[in-house]
């Protein structure tokens, strides 16, 4: 484990000073809770809990990878496993719910979506539209169409 660090200061008597530096096996660094207690003031207790899993070995790497890989790969899960997945964390539970990963999990479905679908799903949003049977789905359709129909005989 390296640590680096830089004075910043407007004073001469530190323009010339170098960088500090601490190096420690990752055992020694797992013992050394006053240098724990230093990374926690400086970087906060999120920094110093990852440094100390990194140490430990407990490095999730699935939680690392960025938004839209995880959308891709959860979208060919089956809907029991998305909601397991949905009670591991606070950000997969995110994921599960999005909008995104919903959107992605429809349009594999379905043969076809019509821009009049498209606007009924972003507006109760795609999750909500998947579960959604069909008969529903073209109720809403239709009483979309009506109100829309109304609001253009009244602008005649």
């Amino acid at each position: 484990v390296i640590f680096r660090w830089w004075k910043i200061s407007l004073r001469n008597k530190f323009r010339e000073s170098r960088p500090g530096e601490i190096k420690e096996s990752w055992e020694d660094f797992l013992d050394d809770s006053s240098l724990h207690i230093q990374i926690a003031i400086v970087f906060g207790a999120k920094v110093l809990e990852h440094v100390l899993n990194l140490c430990r070995g407990n490095y999730d790497f699935l939680e690392r990878l960025p938004v839209p890989l995880l959308l891709y790969i959860i979208s060919f899960l089956e809907l029991e496993d998305i909601a397991r997945l949905s009670q591991v964390s606070r950000r997969f539970e995110m994921i599960c719910n999005s909008n995104a990963l919903w959107e992605n999990i429809v349009k594999n479905l379905c043969d076809t979506i019509t821009p009049e679908m498209k606007e009924l799903a972003q507006e109760i949003g795609w999750k909500q539209f998947f579960f959604t049977n069909r008969l529903q789905l073209q109720l809403q359709l239709r009483r979309r169409r009506q109100k829309q129909d109304a609001r253009n005989n009244k602008d005649y």
